[in-house]
């Protein structure tokens, strides 16, 4: 299997636990170096994990010892550490989204082609057991063609459990930017690259209170849209409805829905890895579960790293920096299209990405 790829991870917040258990528990990764503003949240981190070494960003990204750079800062840092690992050398894997911008993001790919680097981002919750038996039945023919899709993801707002929400109500947050990526790109994943969006959205309440935390009672602004729905108009020709919003109580619609000529599948939550897959064919009544047939079995967050390093030199990753540039784009896309009544066509693609074979890490 040759030598693990050696990761530095920059931005040792909530997530990075569940990175940190992925790389320790798989032989094809190494967890090598953190770096975090904090110092003493990094060394706190990585107490379990013995050996790792703990040092300034500046100094991780220059680290001979670091094969690729794992991105879990805020978005709005995205870019910037991602531009940094670039410029010294370093492969790039980042938590979603890309980029705070279309923009910026462009700008990462377009610097890591010039180095001749690879990019990487989350979700990679697409290549467990969940999306990817729900994409081998759609292969498999059987839905038979695929005409229409649909993704709910609805929840009354995180600032009910989060001590600190302020930034899912600011410019880079909302449902859409927050949820959006695992929604979106399971659904490119089913169907294929978008080619237009048509959006609405909405903003009911300008304030929400925190409901947990030191600042419990506290009121923060709202400066972004909390309910947002749209059509994606695939280059398929299939049609998807999403539906964010942190503005409903609960919903019984399932997470997404594809329907085709011949049945409908239920795919589970793309937030997760795994999950029950189910059928309805035309003419039959109710659903049956299908059984586990694609994806990486036990998967966790850092499972696109895994699939980063057994990807052949030359070739982009499955959960690639294009494919989460055009998620990107499409979501951006989507919020132009509610602002201004009009469809938005979709200037960014993708390939779809290749199926993954059942295979347990």
């Amino acid at each position: 299997m040759g030598q693990p790829l050696n990761v530095g991870v920059v931005g040792c917040g909530a997530i990075s636990a569940q990175y940190f258990r992925t790389i320790d528990r798989l032989p094809q990764l190494r967890l090598a170096a953190v770096a975090d503003l904090d110092l003493d949240r990094a060394r706190e981190a990585v107490a379990p994990y013995p050996g790792v070494a703990v040092m300034t960003v500046a100094d991780l990204v220059a680290e001979p010892d670091v094969d690729v750079v794992l991105n879990l800062t805020v978005p709005a840092a995205h870019a910037e550490v991602a531009l940094l690992a670039i410029a010294a050398g370093k492969d790039v894997y980042g938590e979603k989204p890309l980029a705070a911008t279309s923009e910026e993001a462009a700008g990462v790919l377009r610097a890591a082609e010039a180095a001749g680097v690879r990019v990487g981002c989350a979700p990679d919750t697409v290549l467990g057991t969940g999306t990817q038996t729900a994409r081998k039945a759609i292969d498999d023919g059987l839905v038979g063609r695929p005409l229409a899709a649909t993704a709910t993801m609805v929840t009354p707002g995180h600032e009910r459990w989060h001590p600190n929400p302020d930034f899912y109500y600011v410019p880079g947050g909302g449902p859409l930017l927050d949820m959006g990526p695992y929604y979106i790109t399971s659904l490119v994943t089913l169907l294929g690259p978008v080619a237009s969006v048509i959006g609405a959205a909405a903003r009911p309440r300008a304030k929400r209170t925190i409901g947990s935390g030191p600042r419990r009672g506290e009121e923060i602004p709202v400066t972004v849209d909390t309910h947002v729905t749209g059509v994606l108009v695939h280059a398929s020709g299939a049609l998807s409805t999403l539906v964010m919003s942190f503005d409903a109580a609960a919903t019984r619609a399932p997470h997404i829905e594809v329907h085709g000529e011949r049945g409908s599948l239920v795919v589970p939550n793309p937030n997760h890895f795994d999950g029950v897959v189910q059928l309805s064919g035309v003419g039959e009544e109710g659903w049956r579960d299908l059984p586990e047939s694609a994806g990486y079995r036990d998967a966790g967050r850092g499972v696109g790293l895994a699939d980063l390093a057994a990807t052949p030199a030359g070739e982009e990753p499955r959960a690639s920096g294009t494919l989460a540039f055009h998620v990107l784009d499409v979501m951006e896309s989507l919020l132009a299209s509610a602002h201004s009544g009009a469809a938005v066509p979709i200037t960014s693609t993708c390939e779809r990405p290749s199926p993954v074979a059942l295979l347990s890490l």
